[in-house]
């Protein structure tokens, strides 16, 4: 659930983005940063140590979730909530979530697949690694993550991003969430080759890198966990 609260400040500064770089929806938001060539400021919850559960971070967002964006006395929290807020406020254009009413609905409809199938099974499954100490995926999850992939390679079929031919805010969503999943159940080229490409093409993306470093610390905290 998207929420937003304003409290009052005196000044304008950087935003604050609350995250941890492993986190897929955090990425989605470096990424839509990058895109708009926004400088946030980052603060590191640490989770491990139950920094979410704080009195301060509660305060901020009572659902203790990263990542939380706090601009100018406005508080957001879900990924898609504070990527569409970003464009809205900071972007030059509106390309990356677009006015057109046809348009948005259908980046909308990616951003709700995004986190309705395809992140909420990488959580199901990240949990289950991270601090039930499963070793394999179950074959539900198999399942799932097979269902996804099917829909997701239909999206791309006749188009370069998820949405049409210009990148958005739901590619970014997506980027960040299939990245991740596709370390601990690899895409299947020979089936998904319109993920495989869409995948290749995201990398060529100028501001890549920001997701890439987090993909890098989830692989060597989650990968060898899995047998």
């Amino acid at each position: 659930m998207a929420v937003i609260r304003c409290f009052s400040s005196s000044f304008a500064m950087a935003p604050i983005l609350y995250m941890q770089h492993f986190s897929g929806p955090v990425r989605s938001v470096l990424l839509t940063a990058a895109a708009l060539g926004l400088k946030l400021q980052h603060k590191i919850v640490d989770l491990s140590k139950q920094e979410h559960l704080t009195e301060n971070f509660l305060k901020l967002n009572p659902q203790h979730t990263i990542p939380t964006l706090e601009d100018d006395g406005v508080v957001i929290w879900d990924s898609h909530a504070i990527n569409a807020y970003l464009v809205a406020k900071y972007g030059k254009d509106d390309s990356l979530y677009p006015k057109d009413l046809a348009k948005r609905a259908m980046v909308d409809q990616r951003m709700h697949f995004d986190s309705g199938l395809i992140f909420s099974w990488l959580r199901n499954i990240a949990r289950g690694v991270k601090y039930k100490g499963r070793k394999a995926l179950t074959e539900d999850q198999i399942e799932g993550l097979e269902h996804g992939y099917e829909h997701l390679n239909t999206f791309l079929k006749d188009s370069k991003w998820v949405t049409g031919n210009a990148v958005t805010i739901a590619d970014f969503s997506l980027i960040a969430n299939v990245t991740t999943l596709n370390i601990i159940y690899p895409v299947d080229k020979s089936r998904y080759g319109n993920i495989s490409r869409w995948l290749k093409d995201s990398e060529a993306l100028p501001y890549y890198d920001v997701n890439r470093e987090g993909l890098d610390h989830f692989k060597a905290t989650v990968k060898p966990l899995l047998s």
